[in-house]
């Protein structure tokens, strides 16, 4: 096929599901991070999603091995499983979890991506109804703990604070962290 990566990014429309379309069989399953949360399905789900990649678009989050925008990830129908599951928080409703499953239990971007993604949903909040987007990486991955860890600490200077927190702050306190290999 010419023009298509076998990695992604290629111009291969027939390889992506539609932009709309909820197909559950080409997302990852929901995991323990949206457990006992309202997970969100059909139309919700679509429409959420149709956020994060009007967010991801504005602040660059691309997966670079495939070259795309992430959010592109879910229709992607070479990669089954893998990609954003959404749930609105039981009790708030104006908290929204999302959790991200690499193709690979391995990927050494999931710190990158989620982080990118925490900034992109929480910085531009302005965007969406949600007071806080929560965002945590798969179990699956092999350093989801450490990842997720990051992403907690993030999320409560969010709480705290009301902002972001600047990425050069966050590089000083991370500074020496294996998470981000090989950078």
């Amino acid at each position: 096929m010419p023009g298509l990566s076998p990695f992604g990014g290629g111009s291969d429309d027939a390889t992506f599901d539609e932009r709309g379309e909820f197909v559950p069989e080409h997302l990852p399953e929901p995991g323990s991070f949206l457990a006992d949360h309202e997970v969100l399905v059909g139309d919700a789900h679509v429409a959420v999603h149709g956020i994060a990649r009007e967010l991801f678009e504005e602040r660059g989050v691309y997966d670079m091995t495939f070259g795309y925008n992430l959010a592109r990830l879910n229709l992607d129908t070479r990669h089954p499983g893998a990609g954003f599951r959404y749930a609105e928080e039981g009790g708030e409703r104006n908290v929204l979890r999302a959790e991200f499953t690499p193709t690979t239990a391995f990927c050494p971007q999931t710190h990158t991506l989620t982080v990118g993604a925490f900034r992109a949903w929480n910085g531009l909040s302005e965007r969406h109804d949600y007071e806080l987007v929560r965002i945590r990486a798969a179990p699956m991955h092999q350093e989801s703990d450490a990842v997720n860890e990051q992403l907690r600490s993030l999320e409560q200077e969010y709480r705290e604070t009301g902002s972001v927190p600047d990425e050069r702050e966050e590089s000083a306190t991370t500074e020496g962290s294996t998470a981000d290999a090989p950078f």
